[in-house]
């Protein structure tokens, strides 16, 4: 059976997901986020089988979240670099990490995000740039942009509408989206 491909497919989410969707792409920007750039170095982390990380990085490099760079010409060696598009990326691995450990680590925090200057830990959370209000369920909604379609606004209003009346007669729907 053929992977349904949603690289051009009207919404921005598809489109990103089609780019990092599978665990080892994910982990495999993890580890770059980490420092990892050679491919003997996401291997042994990873513990990922060599063709299955070289298909993942090719992956990454077409989708342009990173970059090969050679740092050797005998025998033929690359690095392989995040570029802006995959340092963009980092507030998604920052949001799966908060998620993750929120739901499932019984043990506890194995990673934290920890402030550079001050040392104390960082709780995530969504924000509105413009005014520092967190994003919630019960005070945002996803509107169509300039460039949707007319299903995609009458599905999207439909959503709000349903949304906006299920929150009107609850206290309890908060939450963040």
């Amino acid at each position: 059976m053929l992977k349904k491909s949603h690289k051009d497919a009207p919404c921005p989410m598809a489109r990103g997901v089609e780019r990092v969707g599978d665990p080892w792409s994910i982990l495999i920007l993890r580890e770059a986020f980490y420092g990892s750039t050679r491919f003997d170095e996401f291997q042994k982390r990873l513990g990922i089988a060599p063709n299955m990380l070289t298909r993942r990085l090719n992956t990454l490099v077409e989708a342009g979240m990173m970059t090969r760079r050679q740092y050797s010409a005998h025998p033929p060696r690359d690095d392989y670099v995040l570029t802006d598009r995959g340092h963009d990326f980092r507030p998604v691995l920052l949001t799966l990490l908060a998620w993750g450990i929120r739901h499932f680590a019984p043990e506890g925090e194995i990673l934290r995000l920890v402030d550079r200057q001050s040392g104390n830990t960082v709780q995530l959370a969504l924000v509105d740039s413009a005014t520092g209000k967190p994003i919630t369920e019960a005070d945002h909604y996803i509107a169509p942009g300039p460039a949707a379609s007319a299903g995609l606004r009458a599905r999207l209003e439909q959503a709000s509408r349903a949304k906006h009346t299920d929150t009107s007669t609850s206290a309890s729907a908060t939450g963040a989206i």
